[in-house]
């Protein structure tokens, strides 16, 4: 644990142990008041009975106004002040019939922290002077001492007692706040922390892909400069020989297998390249990539899709257009074979922080073996590889909803 999460931990603990402090208060004084009270000699049942009376008075007062009262309402000014004038009212009352109930009488000192300043302050002089008044008497009333001296003695013990309680609740106020707000930052320097490690996973992630397509398209190159025109330059020579008339006899099927293996090898050379690095993306950005899958799709198919595309365009890194893109060759691919359509939409929509393609069709829907697919499952693969997710949505005889959705980081413009 790092030293600041232990200081953290132990702060709780203390604000925990206060507040329980706190709590159980008047619960310990009240009863131990109550029974010296009772246990006194030399008391009648009717000394007894009063304090009974208050006993029960202050236990429903502290029970409804404190222990049990929502802390909504001790948070409202008016409700708290109620509690606590009315707390030090009940003490002087009680120290009135016996000077034992002092004891009890202390509590507003420490359930004056309900109340905002300065009206705490206020609570705790109310209770410093009632407990005073009724030990030292009011100044004036005795005649043991003078009266200048009485009242120095008396306001000076009140002054300094408000002060120093009062400033204490200000600093356990001021620390409570504090540590509020430090827990805020913690839990949103955690938070940050763990967005971070997200982020860069999704870095890392995007970087190898990234690196991946870089790789392809260095293949296709290759394969396009050196297999491809190697094998179209051989397939021009044996064309140009056949031409010249200089192949005859039983050479002549032997040349013409040959040409057929160098057109089958140009020809998957060809596709290779394809595969590597869709041509439609080596000049433009995925929505016109997109535009001339769906325009080409329309001619081979003889449904023409709609494609929209929604929010301000945001720059995405090759790995994301690329597998984007195969995504919606592959969703359209398995309508044209399966899904008998008659309407077919395709959406991109840039979003804040989220790009998202949408295909919908209004076709037969999918059973479960074409929907365990291998382009399906090579689809899903390929988006999450990249941070993403994507969801199919179908019924059979309601169509079928390709949602592929992928994060966008700092994509290159």
């Amino acid at each position: 644990m790092s030293a600041i999460g232990a200081g953290e931990d132990s702060r709780q603990d203390w604000d925990r142990w206060w507040d329980r402090f706190v709590y159980w208060v008047p619960w310990v004084l009240l009863p131990l008041s109550t029974v010296l009270v009772l246990a006194q000699t030399g008391q009648g049942p009717g000394h007894r009975a009063i304090a009974l009376g208050l006993t029960a008075l202050a236990s429903a007062w502290v029970l409804f106004g404190h222990t049990f009262a929502p802390p909504a309402r001790l948070e409202r000014l008016w409700p708290a002040l109620v509690y606590v004038f009315g707390l030090v009212a009940l003490g002087a009352v009680m120290m009135a019939h016996d000077i034992i109930f002092l004891l009890f009488a202390i509590t507003p000192f420490f359930h004056a922290m309900v109340l905002p300043m300065p009206w705490a302050f206020a609570g705790v002089a109310a209770a410093s002077f009632s407990l005073h008044t009724s030990t030292m008497g009011f100044p004036g009333t005795s005649t043991d001492t003078p009266f200048l001296q009485h009242l120095g003695l008396y306001a000076g013990v009140i002054v300094i007692q408000t002060l120093a309680i009062g400033g204490g609740l200000v600093v356990a106020q001021r620390s409570a706040e504090a540590h509020r707000e430090r827990a805020v930052m913690v839990d949103r320097l955690e938070a940050a922390l763990e967005e971070n490690a997200g982020l860069h996973a999704q870095l890392l992630t995007q970087a190898r892909e990234a690196g991946m397509l870089d790789e392809r398209q260095r293949m296709a190159r290759e394969i396009h400069d050196t297999l491809a025109q190697g094998l179209t330059g051989i397939v021009t020579q044996i064309q140009a020989a056949q031409r010249a008339g200089g192949i005859d006899g039983p050479a002549l099927p032997h040349v013409g297998r040959a040409l057929d293996l160098a057109r089958d090898g140009l020809t998957e050379a060809r596709r290779s390249v394809q595969a590597l690095r869709p041509a439609q993306l080596e000049d433009s950005q995925l929505p016109e990539a997109l535009g001339e899958l769906t325009r080409r799709w329309a001619e081979e198919s003889g449904v023409r899709p709609t494609l929209e595309v929604t929010g301000e365009r945001t720059a995405l890194s090759p790995a994301i257009e690329v597998s984007l893109f195969r995504v919606a060759q592959e969703a359209l691919t398995n309508v044209a074979k399966h899904a008998d359509a008659t309407r077919v939409g395709v959406t991109l929509s840039y979003l804040d922080d989220m790009v998202l393609l949408d295909i919908r069709d209004d076709g037969n829907g999918m059973v479960t073996d074409t929907a365990n697919g291998f382009g399906l499952r090579s689809m899903r693969q390929r988006i999450r590889g990249i941070g993403g997710t994507v969801e199919i949505e179908s019924d059979p005889g309601d169509g079928t909803a390709v949602s592929a959705a992928v994060p966008v980081i700092g994509g290159a413009s």
